[in-house]
């Protein structure tokens, strides 16, 4: 079977890289080139109990964590590549009597969902990770971890040249005039250009602000969340602290004032950050719909289309998800359940 994936950001890649794994012909299209859009400003965080903001998003977010051990050493193994992928759990810290009294809130929520974690006093936390700054109580959740998700795009980025699969720079105005057995749309907040006249765009860009610093060692030794920011430690001493949220329309330049809010709350959650040397800030665009969960299905009204797009702030978490998703749709014609809740009939798609 001959498919185009329109779209060579991490979700668009690992969509990729899951069809040509399963003996399809590939192509992949993309006008900007490889992870530049919301992959480009994405920490890698794999933290589901944390930034699910709904039942539906967490049953997504869950379902893609489980799959991520089993998809990375696909991809080493595939790539012959090192990438940095971690299960270390977050730490989500309070740094106030309040912010501690909704962790104490949050992990009854997990209790009931039988959700393994740990709520830890000041001492507990500090115990945990020595170098944070202000602290009345943290919340551990051991299997959360982060994927450092530059080398992630290398590894996808080889292994699909393993199986003869590169990425073409082209506009593409109509899908349906592919040469194509099927087509995945995975253009992220450019699924505009995509659509034909009529319908309302169903995803508005959403730009988020990284900062990447360094440090000649990792200053903790897991993912640090707060309420103003959070803080990725890598293996090779790089951090990184996001994220903005700004609805600015496709607008990605990033600005001292992003800049300027991450620094403060990093180096409030994490003191030792301000001896860090500032290595880069990035901007992308997150592809953010109406109710915040993405689009991954069939198309209602175009043949041989299917869409793969609308993660927002989730694309990295659930791109094996969302790439095993469409492999069985298009190879097997077999729906996974979760895919319910994110029909691209509910936008008219």
């Amino acid at each position: 079977m001959k498919i185009t994936v329109i779209g060579a950001g991490v979700v668009g890649l690992s969509v990729a890289y899951e069809l040509a794994s399963r003996g399809a012909t590939v192509g992949i299209v993309d006008a900007r080139g490889v992870a530049l859009g919301a992959t480009h400003a994405t920490a890698g965080m794999l933290a589901p109990h944390i930034e699910a903001h709904s039942d539906a998003l967490l049953t997504l977010g869950v379902s893609g964590l489980a799959l991520y051990d089993d998809f990375i050493a696909r991809l080493r193994h595939d790539a012959q590549q090192a990438i940095d992928y971690r299960r270390t759990g977050t730490l989500q810290v309070g740094r106030s009597a309040a912010e501690a009294q909704a962790l104490r809130e949050a992990s009854q929520r997990l209790t009931a969902r039988r959700t393994p974690h740990a709520l830890l006093d000041a001492a507990g936390a500090r115990l945990m990770e020595p170098a944070l700054g202000d602290v009345a109580g943290a919340l551990h959740i051991p299997e959360h971890g982060y994927v450092a998700v530059p080398g992630m795009v290398s590894a996808l980025v080889a292994a699909l040249a393993r199986r003869q699969v590169a990425v073409s720079r082209a506009q593409v105005t109509d899908p349906t005039s592919l040469d194509a057995d099927a087509i995945v749309i995975a253009a992220g907040s450019w699924i505009g250009d995509l659509l034909p006249p009529g319908p309302t765009v169903p995803v508005r860009p959403i730009r988020g602000q990284l900062l990447h610093l360094r440090l000649g060692r990792p200053p903790a030794s897991r993912v640090l969340w707060g309420e103003r920011c959070y803080i990725v430690p890598w293996q090779d001493g790089s951090v990184l602290v996001g994220a903005t949220t700004e609805d600015v329309g496709f607008d990605e330049t990033p600005t001292v004032a992003g800049v300027r809010e991450l620094l403060d709350a990093a180096t409030e959650l994490l003191p030792e950050l301000a001896t860090a040397s500032f290595h880069e800030v990035r901007a992308g665009l997150r592809p953010a719909t109406a109710d915040e969960l993405p689009i991954i299905g069939q198309s209602a009204t175009m043949r041989r289309v299917f869409y793969a797009t609308g993660h927002y702030r989730s694309g990295v978490l659930l791109s094996p998800f969302t790439a095993g998703a469409i492999g069985d749709l298009i190879l097997e014609g077999r729906a996974r359940p979760e895919l319910e809740l994110v029909r691209p009939d509910r936008f008219g798609l």
